[in-house]
């Protein structure tokens, strides 16, 4: 299935994105070999020149690395991934802080919000 983009950003940016989500929610381990550009092109049904540019970003970015003739793997610094992981998290923590405060919302009652909204979470995966 073909991913999905926004035509007003760069593609290979938004493939950067993707694939670096997939590193970091664990669907490519530390160590693994990626996909070859064909296959991931492919599958995001976009030009492999454009995927080799995202993957060229991710390797200057030290997330991918390529071993000459056995393609590219992501990287087994578990710590990189780690830190990354809690830059992104700590990037949606302050977004989700700043759009309640435009609805006047404290950080306090944020806290009593997401705790709320953590208890019927854990609920529903209870009951499924």
């Amino acid at each position: 299935m073909a991913w999905s983009f926004d035509a007003g950003r760069p593609i290979y940016l938004q493939l950067v994105e993707h694939i670096q989500q997939k590193i970091l929610n664990g669907e490519y381990q530390p160590g693994e070999k990626l996909p070859s550009v064909r296959d991931l092109a492919a599958e995001a049904a976009v030009n492999p020149n454009t995927m080799q540019k995202a993957l060229s970003e991710l390797e200057r970015g030290g997330l991918v690395f390529a071993q000459r003739t056995s393609g590219r793997f992501i990287t087994d610094d578990a710590a990189k991934i780690r830190r990354l992981r809690q830059a992104a998290a700590l990037a949606i923590a302050r977004r989700f802080l700043a759009d309640l405060n435009q609805l006047g919302i404290t950080p306090n009652e944020a806290a009593a919000l997401l705790d709320a909204a953590q208890t019927s979470y854990t609920r529903s995966d209870d009951s499924e």
